[in-house]
């Protein structure tokens, strides 16, 4: 399998490559309470937007695409921009339920949008032959949640300080922070068209 991978999948493996770093270092955070380990899970967030970048660009600059090199893509985004962005959410202090719940549904969102972009990309370009437009924000644009995040942390508004408190509810605690997942995984998933660069 490896002799059919073409140089931008490799800058998507390194995309899902840290992603999944970013995942071990939330993790170190919740064990240590070491706040360097939210700058470096950022970090890695960005290196895989940068890797993201690359691989798209290096695609075309050598004309091979594939459809195996658009769902390694695809599952790249789901870990780096999707399950990354909400465990460092989570780790940050999003951890009610009804938190849970947001983070859940980010998540999903931004699965639904990647499989909705899989089986309308080649309907969307069959007359020029390149997409023009999304339908829906990309899930990529989550590295705004994860920059909010950092900002928080440099602040000391994480944990028991988050920005906006909490709100007990019944059967569980709402972070109001929370909601700008919510808000994020609602614009990937609506019919919002954003020009393609």
């Amino acid at each position: 399998m490896i002799r059919e991978f073409h140089l931008a999948d490799w800058f998507t493996l390194g995309n899902a490559v840290c992603g999944t770093s970013a995942l071990f270092s939330i993790i170190s955070y919740i064990a240590s309470a070491d706040v360097l380990h939210v700058y470096y899970a950022a970090a890695l967030i960005f290196a895989a937007l940068v890797f993201d970048v690359l691989d798209g660009r290096i695609a075309r600059w050598r004309q091979k695409s594939s459809v195996l090199g658009r769902e390694l893509d695809s599952l790249a985004d789901v870990i780096s921009f999707g399950v990354a962005p909400a465990i460092i959410g989570y780790g940050c202090g999003m951890r009610g339920l009804y938190d849970r719940f947001l983070l859940v549904y980010f998540v999903a969102c931004g699965v639904s949008r990647l499989a909705r972009y899989n089986v309308t990309a080649e309907d969307l370009s069959l007359e020029t032959g390149k997409v023009s437009y999304f339908e829906g924000t990309p899930i990529p644009t989550s590295i705004v949640l994860v920059l909010m995040l950092v900002v928080a942390a440099w602040f000391d508004a994480i944990g028991s300080n988050m920005w906006f408190g909490k709100i007990q509810l019944p059967g569980g605690t709402l972070h109001p922070l929370t909601l700008l997942f919510g808000l994020s995984g609602s614009l990937m998933i609506s019919r919002i068209r954003v020009p393609k660069p």
